[in-house]
């Protein structure tokens, strides 16, 4: 007998560790405890949540005919759509020549793999050096730390007292901004100096402008940083001399002057990424932060809301955190550098806030864990994995890159060429956004995790913004939607402000993305399909459905369906295929009426899976998680 209990505690701890790595815990531990509680262990109830969750919860469906049916939907579709994508990325397909210039020798045996997309293959190329300097940057901290170390007398204190916070902060801070510099440095060479001059004027606007001017300064002027960097191509040195020395563009063919020619010796050295502006755009979401972050604080001098909440400075909330502003001394240059220039976040983030960068600085996050750290970077492990194997078998990026002739394919092909391509631009995101955020964790620092769900488990264009890019949309809530006005449909005009706001909102998103017109049109996308969901809801409120449960949940899945293709329309016009080729694939699929059948049978496919979603977020609402997304 006891043989078979140790045998089947050995089948079951690789199931069960493999279990946790999946874990939402295991994600992002604020998926699991809300942002107004201090982060506790395993024993938290999560009373907050709960009390939301019950009101909402239905019984398990897991084990109904009604899933059954769906499990054997999803044993024959699912395997189709692979064998679609696959079957058209052989060399057998008579338009492989179209696109096979895009591919490269794969590592695994008789395949090559997609390397169209610049993006992902700039991050692949360079991740064994980013490997090594997420292993690097952690150690030289601790050879920093023994060289400017914590004086002894606090290094034995508490962790809360307030010195010995002070004296880890300054420490902490002081090693960010040295190596901010030597950073900045070796990724664009002379280009730094550039960089350092924006952070300067704009650290300059926030503690030398007049207070009422602050947030409008900050605004103008990094609005316009954006539009500059990308006019002005990163202000070349060689633009620059001649600008400075008067000599016409006829010079560079008859001859330079030497200031000209150190213009164009400096711009050759660049650094490993020459092209600096083009990952600024997240920097200057960080100057935004601080400035604001600053601004506010100037009206909360007087008391600290860490004395009169009564809280414990060590154990703050992750809310408390973002909106307790640091004190006085800590807006200083050194700590703006530190934190603008963070090494693991500074190229793709995820985004925190300067409040909440100071608070970590200070005192270590409770939801710091090596053995959780160490299952988030397996999880990113295999992610890779599943990217590498999809653009090794599935040449779907090359082929929407190679200007196809849509109408050579069948609905079904095109149909699912797109739903593969998101699904790569889903992986190509989510991969570096893992990976440094794995090397802040590893740091000490622990951002928001930027993905919530897969890319094909989303219904809801509203939640599906929230779950994407989650840092930023936090950032745009804490920065842009909250000060003008939120959100409120209680009247006509107060939906027409709120409209409104959403066009705000997401012109500033689009553009900050990139200054291209199907961006501005996929976020005016965004916005146009919003609106069916928030009319749906007014139109449909769950009280009138509650002795309706099953019928509320058929109706609510059908409106999910159109939600799906709406998504999938935006996110295509916006970074994928553009509005052109959207109207092709469009014309492909409603050609004839093979297309119209098969769009009858792909809404029926998704039908059923927004069922099998659903009942995933149930699953969460019973263990007390609202993840609202």
């Amino acid at each position: 007998m006891a043989s078979s209990h140790g045998g089947s505690r050995g089948r079951s701890c690789p199931l069960s560790f493999l279990s946790s790595i999946y874990d939402l815990e295991t994600l992002d531990t604020r998926f699991t405890t809300p942002s107004s509680v201090p982060y506790r262990a395993a024993n938290d109830k999560r009373e907050g949540d709960r009390a939301v969750a019950d009101k909402r919860v239905e019984p398990p469906k897991w084990r109904t005919p009604e899933f059954y049916f769906y499990y054997l939907v999803f044993l024959v579709v699912v395997p189709y759509m692979f064998w679609v994508a696959y079957d058209v990325s052989r060399p057998s397909d008579p338009r492989y020549y179209k696109f096979q210039k895009r591919l490269r020798d794969g590592w695994i045996p008789g395949r090559k793999i997609d390397v169209s997309d610049a993006q992902y293959y700039t991050f692949r190329t360079n991740l064994p050096y980013m490997a090594l300097l997420l292993v690097f940057h952690p150690l030289l901290r601790r050879v920093w730390n023994a060289v400017h170390p914590v004086p002894p007398e606090l290094r034995a204190a508490r962790a809360n007292v307030p010195e010995a916070a002070e004296a880890r902060l300054r420490q902490r801070t002081s090693y960010d901004a040295a190596f901010a510099l030597f950073f900045l440095v070796a990724l664009h060479g002379f280009s730094a100096a550039k960089i350092l001059a924006i952070l300067a004027i704009n650290y300059r606007l926030a503690t030398s402008v007049p207070k009422r001017y602050i947030p409008a300064a900050t605004w103008v002027f990094n609005i316009c940083v954006l539009f500059a960097n990308e006019l002005c191509s990163g202000y070349k040195y060689r633009e620059i001399a001649r600008l400075l020395t008067g000599s016409p563009a006829e010079n560079l063919v008859t001859g330079t002057s030497g200031l000209v020619a150190l213009g164009e010796w400096m711009d050759r050295h660049g650094g490993l990424i020459n092209r600096w502006e083009i990952l600024f755009n997240i920097t200057v979401l960080r100057l935004i932060s601080f400035n604001l972050d600053y601004y506010w604080s100037l009206d909360r001098r007087a008391s600290s809301p860490i004395e009169k909440k009564q809280l414990d400075p060590a154990n703050l909330s992750e809310r408390d955190r973002i909106a307790t502003p640091a004190a006085p001394h800590d807006y200083c240059f050194r700590n703006y550098l530190a934190y603008a220039i963070y090494g693991p976040l500074y190229l793709t983030g995820p985004i925190i806030t300067f409040n909440d960068y100071i608070s970590q600085q200070r005192y270590r996050p409770a939801t710091l864990s090596t053995p959780r750290t160490l299952k988030y970077g397996i999880r990113f492990a295999l992610v890779l994995l599943a990217m590498e194997l999809i653009l090794h078998y599935d040449y779907v990026g090359a082929i929407s890159k190679s200007r196809p002739d849509w109408s050579s394919y069948t609905p079904a092909q095109i149909s699912l060429l797109a739903f593969f391509n998101l699904h790569i631009i889903w992986l190509k995101l989510l991969l570096p956004w893992r990976f440094f955020r794995l090397w802040s964790l590893v740091d000490g620092v622990d951002p928001p995790e930027n993905m919530v769900r897969c890319v094909s488990n989303n219904y809801s264009t509203l939640s599906f913004w929230r779950g994407w890019h989650r840092s930023y949309y936090r950032w745009l809530l804490r920065y842009i939607y909250i000060p003008l006005g939120g959100s409120s449909f209680r009247t006509g005009l107060d939906a027409a402000r709120t409209v409104l706001t959403y066009l705000v909102v997401f012109t500033f998103v689009a553009l900050w993305h990139d200054i291209k017109l199907n961006l501005l049109i996929w976020g005016w996308l965004v916005v146009v399909f919003f609106l069916p969901e928030i009319a749906a809801g007014v139109l449909f409120p769950p009280k009138k459905w509650e002795s309706r449960p099953t019928a509320y949940r058929m109706l609510c899945c059908v409106g999910a369906v159109g939600n799906v293709l709406m998504m999938m329309a935006a996110n295509l016009v916006g970074f994928a295929v553009g509005l052109d080729g959207l109207e092709s694939i469009v014309k492909g699929i409603f050609r004839d009426y093979s297309g119209l059948a098969f769009l009858i049978t792909a809404c029926a496919a998704l039908f059923v899976g927004i069922q099998v979603m659903f009942e995933i977020r149930q699953s969460e609402y019973r263990r007390g998680i609202n993840l609202k997304c």
